[in-house]
């Protein structure tokens, strides 16, 4: 029970101040002037003014309440190193007994797991969430167990009470980090890009020569090994190999005595693209078809093309003087032997042998073709002549054999089952709502794979691989007629631009493919392939453990499946004969960045609550109680701030000049004043 005395002014307290200066003004000049009653009527003015200010006893029933305490227990990845996870969980315990053992006191347990995603220790953002859960006027204390790595401590944290950090860890405790900076997502194949890689000895570590192993492996491949220094930025120049996403992975082993190896490996996935596509087209006369190559391939900008034209064949006879002539000759040793390996496509396009390019030139494509070029026919009635390519040395690696008939009637380009899951093929714009061709060469005994047929299911479009290289052999010279739209035309460039990029290897043509892409852990396998059906894939987790999801056929010729990664890391995928090496997420977790326990991060919140910072390997301090604005740490003890909340049940209030005594004294005071006067 407590008691006191409160106001309540019956008119706002200016102006009540204002009645009280005028009584006071008019009592002194009354007792200066010497007028009788003066003093009365003071007695009368300071009873009215007194019940203007309404005074009334106050009595309150209050209940205490209890202190609390929030119990704070890091349980983040960082905390399960070494041995820190088995003390914090002794010291949570004890520090909980203590808390419990306190008169008056409750205990708040509060446990911070890992961060959604990569976002790290949330230690600031839980211990918000706690207060916003309790009345701010109850809490004592804030006791966080923790190694200090919190990666929301830029957060504001109003606090009312005292915080206190015990540092898990110890005093010898070193790691070894690598880290990557300034890794691009893109860079041209077979061009170097350079990497700042670093590598960081943390904490205690102890004394060594300064230079330390790094293994690089580029997509999975057994690493390569280099002795580099320690402790400064290294540039390292990385040539991607191949198109598509290339992942390079850097790894330190590791040491013996450090905390982890978690930020011992950086994983970069960049994707690898071509600077430039050089394409040489030989047209063997002029025809409409020949401008359609050439604005299709002059139309992307990252080729660079060369296109010939034969206007003049050496049996062209026709008496006009050569120096009257304009034409540029034909500069075919240095295109075909000294800069072939130079192009990364070659096309003949309605070409036939007139003895421009010998014999040896044409081995020399084919050989070119045998070490991984791409060599694109496009066959008019050339092709099946006394005069055709295939009558030559490039004839041993064409994928079809000409019979020497020439087809000329209109009929409709078609897909084949087989076309229908070849990445060349599928898919194409506005399926069969195509209009017809008028010519086809006659081929027979194709070699590879036929994904268009023309008239009575004859091969139209045949694509191979020849060891190394890439042959394809389109046997029509009517592509153009889409391109003029003529019965409504077709998807003339699409299809070009994709066969013309299939034969350059670009990766998402491949008709053998296994990829992957990741959102957060959520791994999406796609796998391509001509096949009717697939394996399960095998995924290998970056702890070494295989684990097998079947795929569903999604579309023609693709399959897909989830896979939901249990960690962060590199993960490899084999199905059949492809295989493929995705990254979830950073390497090295962002628990695994800072690593050595330290208050550093905490240091200016808890010193702004005048809190202090323990280390638990020096023992459990002791908890005492410190008045509010009182330094709350010291050797071997923490302070906690006894709040003395309370409750209040029931009020009783009394007034202390209630009217009809305000109305007695006033009218006595008055009157007797009055008396006064008169008899003077």
């Amino acid at each position: 029970m407590t008691a006191s005395i409160v106001y309540d002014p019956l008119i706002p307290l200016s102006l009540l101040m204002v009645v009280a200066v005028i009584a006071a003004l008019s009592i002194v000049i009354a007792g200066l002037r010497g007028l009788n009653g003066w003093g009365l009527r003071a007695l009368a003015a300071l009873v009215i003014v007194g019940a203007l200010a309404n005074p009334s006893y106050q009595q309150e029933d209050r209940a205490p309440l209890s202190d609390i305490v929030l119990l704070v227990e890091d349980q983040s990845a960082s905390q399960r190193l070494a041995d820190r996870a088995a003390q914090s969980a002794d010291a949570t315990e004890a520090l909980a007994a203590a808390i419990i053992a306190r008169p008056n006191t409750e205990l708040r347990r509060i446990e911070v797991p890992d961060g959604a995603g990569d976002a790290g220790t949330e230690l600031i953002t839980a211990i918000t969430d706690a207060l916003a859960e309790e009345p701010r006027g109850r809490i004592a204390g804030v006791l966080a167990i923790s190694d200090g790595r919190v990666h929301d401590a830029d957060l504001p944290l109003d606090l009312p009470a005292p915080m206190h950090l015990l540092l898990t860890g110890t005093e010898a405790d070193w790691d070894r980090r690598l880290t990557v900076r300034n890794a691009p997502a893109f860079a041209i194949i077979g061009e170097p890009v350079t990497l700042t890689l670093r590598i960081d000895d943390l904490g205690a570590a102890p004394e060594s020569d300064g230079l330390v192993p790094l293994d690089i492996s580029i997509d999975g491949e057994p690493p390569q090994t280099f002795r580099v220094p320690s402790g400064q930025d290294l540039e390292l120049p990385v040539t991607l190999p191949h198109g598509g996403r290339n992942v390079i992975q850097f790894t330190v082993p590791e040491a013996e005595g450090e905390l982890t190896d978690r930020n011992n490996t950086a994983l970069i996935q960049m994707n690898g693209v071509r600077d430039r596509l050089r394409v040489l087209l030989v047209s063997g006369e002029p025809h409409p078809g020949g401008r359609t190559w050439r604005n299709l391939l002059k139309s992307d900008s990252s080729v660079d093309l060369v296109h010939f034209t034969i206007l003049r064949p050496p049996e062209k006879q026709d008496g006009v003087p050569v120096n009257e002539l304009s034409l540029i000759a034909f500069p075919t040793r240095e295109l075909f032997m000294e800069k072939i390996n130079d192009f990364d496509l070659i096309i003949f396009d309605r070409y036939q042998r007139r003895g421009i390019l010998p014999a040896l030139y044409l081995d020399n494509v084919a050989n070119y073709i045998r070490q991984g070029g791409a060599v694109l026919v496009a066959a008019g009635p050339d092709f099946a002549s006394a005069d055709s390519l295939f009558r030559s040395p490039l004839g041993t690696v064409l994928p079809a054999t000409p019979t020497a008939r020439v087809v000329e009637e209109p009929y409709l380009p078609k897909v084949t089952n087989l076309g229908e899951r070849h990445p060349v093929t599928t898919d194409l714009p506005s399926a069969g709502d195509w209009g017809r061709w008028l010519r086809q060469i006659d081929v027979s005994d194709p070699d590879g794979h036929v994904v268009m047929e023309g008239i009575d299911e004859r091969p139209l479009l045949v694509l191979n691989r020849v060891e190394e290289g890439r042959v394809a052999l389109l046997a029509s010279d009517h592509a153009w007629l889409w391109s003029r739209g003529y019965e409504g035309g077709g998807p003339q460039l699409e299809l070009l631009r994709r066969l013309a990029h299939w034969m350059m290897k670009e990766p998402e043509l491949e008709e053998e493919a296994l990829t992957a892409t990741a959102e957060g852990q959520t791994m999406r396998i796609t796998r391509r392939t001509l096949g009717e059906s697939v394996p399960p894939v095998g995924i290998t987790a970056p702890d070494g453990t295989l684990v097998e999801i079947p795929l569903t056929e999604e579309a023609a010729g693709i399959y897909e499946g989830l896979f939901e990664g249990p960690e962060i890391g590199l993960y490899r995928l084999k199905n059949g004969d492809q295989s493929s090496v995705i990254g979830l997420g950073p390497a090295a977790p962002r628990e695994f960045v800072e690593t050595i326990a330290s208050g550093e991060a905490l240091d200016p919140i808890i010193t702004g609550m005048r809190g202090g910072i323990a280390r638990l390997e020096e023992g459990l301090p002791r908890l005492r109680n410190v008045r509010a604005g009182r330094p709350a740490a010291g050797r071997g003890w923490l302070g906690l701030t006894p709040r003395g909340a309370y409750e209040t049940r029931d009020v009783r209030t009394t007034a202390l000049l209630p009217a009809w005594l305000v109305l007695i004294l006033s009218s006595f005071f008055i009157l007797a004043a009055w008396l006064r006067e008169g008899r003077r």
